[in-house]
């Protein structure tokens, strides 16, 4: 293996060599991280709600005129969606999984805990049936019952739930250690609730980042608002046609309130991580970019060191070096400029993460997608450079000897 000669060569002319290093060095420490973030984006919104998201909806609507008489219409509405063909189960809910607005509250296990302390949750406000409605999978304990539900008056401040179900992030978390909940006693404010069940997974509103995303609490309570929102759970494969047909026969059933909005769960996927996908690939069309732009790079300075050595190409084939001699010889000084390279995108690609983690709180790159970074950038300067370096052995002797 010709080292030495090559790195003699390359040190006679350093400029084209460090400018290729430089741009690999680049490449590794943004592909790296690019790459990283998008793999984290795309898992972020891949999370699951804990919902049957295939086929469930929900839909608001307000009623304008005064004295209506909220818990007749709630009971007429129940009755009326939940005798559609198609429907498989429906609830009265104050928000939906994914929807980005809705009503968090502290709860603590136990006096001892600091107000202040307090651990933040989403609070799903529902009949005894949001459980169906939204395919939750029960993993202990039981559904509420009709006569656990309590009615909130428009005039009520404070919110004194006696019965909740948790989900399994929200019981982990204020019962560490514990593998029973059904039973046990959480405090909202200084009021006690008794859990009575637990939902392997809930999703709040906001879905935010971590377990924190999956804290939420269900609690039996109607709210008698004029506005009314109900979650709907379709039999598999008829949601398009069950939505059309409950958004019509709500709108139909009453001429004193109006339709605000219909969702389903897709959707409010889609909306909720619109942001995060948008971003994931045009981090994928960056990545693409340089990638080409390096590739280019290699492939034009390994065209212009072959031009440069026509002469030294003609005579080490003149006495007696073969082809696959000189195809070994350029793709060698590839990979060195190219490990070269690699070896400050390393540290570059660390320190540039420390900085995101630093500014943007992005999570910290993990060590083990480095090496699948350098293997590509390897592959990527050798393939760059087989076809200058292939020209380059196809040169005949006679051609380059005529120019000496």
């Amino acid at each position: 293996m010709e080292i030495r000669p090559i790195l003699s060569a390359l040190l006679r002319s350093k400029t084209g060599a460090l400018l290729i290093a430089a741009q690999v060095a680049l490449t590794l420490a943004i592909l790296g991280n690019a790459a990283y973030i998008v793999q984290d984006r795309l898992a972020i919104s891949a999370r699951p709600t804990g919902a049957d998201e295939d086929n469930t909806f929900y839909i608001r609507l307000y009623g304008f005129r005064e004295g209506i008489d909220v818990p007749a219409m709630l009971d007429a509405d129940l009755a009326l969606v939940g005798a559609m063909p198609g429907v498989r189960a429906v609830a009265t809910a104050n928000m939906m999984p994914l929807a980005q607005s809705g009503w968090s509250l502290g709860v603590r296990a136990n006096a001892d805990v600091p107000p202040n302390e307090s651990t933040n949750v989403a609070f799903y406000f529902s009949s005894e049936d949001l459980v169906e409605a939204l395919g939750l999978q029960l993993v202990e304990g039981r559904y509420f019952t009709p006569d656990e539900v309590q009615v909130i008056e428009p005039s009520i401040a404070n919110v004194e739930p006696r019965h909740v179900i948790l989900t399994t992030a929200l019981a982990r978390h204020v019962f560490p250690g514990e593998s029973a909940f059904v039973g046990r006693t959480l405090l909202l404010g200084e009021s006690p609730m008794e859990v009575v069940g637990v939902v392997e997974r809930l999703q709040s509103p906001w879905a935010q980042l971590g377990e924190s995303g999956e804290r939420s609490i269900i609690v039996p309570m109607r709210q008698l608002f004029p506005g009314a929102q109900y979650i709907v759970r379709a039999e598999p494969g008829q949601l398009d046609r069950v939505m059309r047909e409950v958004e019509d026969a709500l709108v139909a059933a009453r001429d004193d309130r109006v339709l605000i909005a219909s969702t389903s769960l897709q959707e409010a996927r889609a909306n909720r991580y619109r942001a995060d996908r948008s971003l994931a690939w045009m981090l994928v069309a960056v990545m693409g970019l340089l990638v080409l732009v390096t590739a280019s790079g290699i492939v034009g300075m390994a065209s212009l060191w072959v031009n440069q050595r026509r002469k030294q190409i003609g005579v080490r084939r003149a006495i007696g070096a073969r082809q696959r001699d000189i195809l070994r010889y350029f793709l060698v000084e590839n990979f060195m400029v190219t490990s070269f390279g690699i070896a400050i995108g390393l540290g570059l690609a660390l320190a540039l993460n420390q900085l995101l983690v630093d500014a943007l709180e992005v999570p910290r790159l993990p060590l083990a997608i480095l090496p699948a970074g350098v293997v590509a950038l390897w592959a990527l300067g050798l393939l760059a450079a087989l076809g200058p370096a292939w020209r380059a052995a196809r040169i005949p002797p006679a051609e380059a000897t005529r120019s000496v």
